[in-house]
């Protein structure tokens, strides 16, 4: 008998089952406009309209949408940005990039996005802006971090790189901040075919700026009239694809939700950290557990043909090129955490079948005889 075929923690096969892509990307090339086109302008306005916002700056992926958001609030060398270190140095790098210093606050135990409490202590250090990241979904609290930055008058920047389509009180993540920053990585919930980024805005000037710095910071062409700039532009064929799989992102959603809610109901009983929510305004990126016997579970799914990964295991102020970082508190919380999530596969287009059987594998792993003590 041979063995089950493997469950990968992500298939794009499966995702992209039934989509259209091969007459999008035909319309572009019978176009022969690749940069800065029709498709282009008609994602941003579509994007813009789903997020529920007046401006999309499409870019060449989320980490420039990160900078490029910072330097349109104003960050220059040798600011503090508050932002999280469990998050997978990506806002980090941003923050580096510019030559400001990533002032890092602890997280939620529960959603394990920006704690209010560590971002009050932050606010005292008077930081030039603040990133607040959504969490394999699921969305920071919006209300009370607004309302601090607001109160504060810092700028708030929204990485949704993982939260396409989540929202919060009505609100779609990208729509609470001064900006919101998303990338399209193949693996996102709105994934290109390769990279891609945007920025959302609400703010006329601010959007324009952005146009601005994304290409090279001219003022209008061979003039350089903003410092900053870099060629950064999303391309006419990931913008066309992307317009053909935001009208499914919805019911994209609603299939990764379903199939994280049928994992808690059946991982309930066991000694694990359950995501807390995967309601209707659950983007459900990634099914997360926690676990302090982590390592052991993988290498059980692994020996099984599952496929999980971890997201993230170094916190960003351990990270081995930087030996210096500036911290709020201790991050216990976020330590904590580093040391025990483990990603489960959950994407649109898996099998029920394949689902049941990440579900018996983890039951089998805690019911051996001689397992581990949790």
């Amino acid at each position: 008998m041979h063995p089950p075929d493997p469950i990968p923690l992500f298939s794009a096969a499966a995702v992209n089952t039934g989509m259209d892509l091969a007459t999008a990307v035909q319309q572009v090339l019978d176009s022969h406009w690749y940069v800065l086109g029709q498709q282009v302008q008609g994602f941003e306005s579509e994007f813009a309209r789903y997020i529920g916002t007046e401006h999309c700056v499409s870019v060449a992926n989320g980490t420039d949408a990160l900078e490029l958001a910072l330097r349109a609030v104003g960050v220059v060398p040798g600011d503090k940005v508050v932002t999280v270190a469990n998050a997978g140095f990506y806002g980090s790098t941003a923050i580096r990039a510019i030559g400001a210093v990533p002032l890092y606050a602890d997280v939620d135990e529960t959603t394990l996005t920006l704690s209010p409490m560590a971002l009050e202590q932050a606010l005292a250090s008077q930081p030039a802006a603040v990133i607040v990241t959504h969490l394999y979904g699921q969305m920071a609290d919006m209300p009370a971090l607004s309302a601090l930055c607001e109160r504060a008058g810092v700028p708030l920047i929204e990485d949704c790189a993982q939260g396409h389509g989540a929202s919060l009180a009505g609100r779609k993540a990208g729509s609470w901040g001064q900006l919101g920053c998303f990338s399209f990585y193949p693996t996102k919930n709105l994934g290109a075919l390769g990279d891609g980024g945007a920025i959302t805005t609400g703010d006329a000037a601010l959007a324009a700026g952005l146009r601005t710095l994304r290409q090279y910071g001219w003022s209008h062409k061979y003039t350089v009239a903003v410092p900053g700039g870099r060629n950064s532009r999303l391309d006419e064929i990931q913008a066309a694809i992307l317009r053909v799989k935001l009208p499914l992102l919805d019911s994209q959603n609603a299939q990764r939700r379903q199939i994280a809610a049928h994992y808690n109901r059946a991982l309930a009983a066991l000694p694990l950290q359950c995501p807390p929510s995967v309601n209707c305004d659950n983007a459900a990126h990634l099914y997360v557990l926690r676990s302090p016997v982590r390592d052991a579970l993988r290498a059980f799914l692994q020996a099984h043909g599952i496929a999980t990964d971890v997201h993230y295991p170094v916190a960003d102020h351990l990270q081995p090129a930087y030996s210096h970082a500036h911290l709020v508190g201790a991050l216990e919380v976020t330590q904590a955490a580093c040391a025990e999530v483990v990603s489960l596969p959950c994407y649109p287009g898996m099998s029920q079948a394949d689902v049941d059987r990440v579900i018996g594998v983890v039951q089998a792993f805690f019911m051996q005889d001689k397992g581990p003590a949790c």
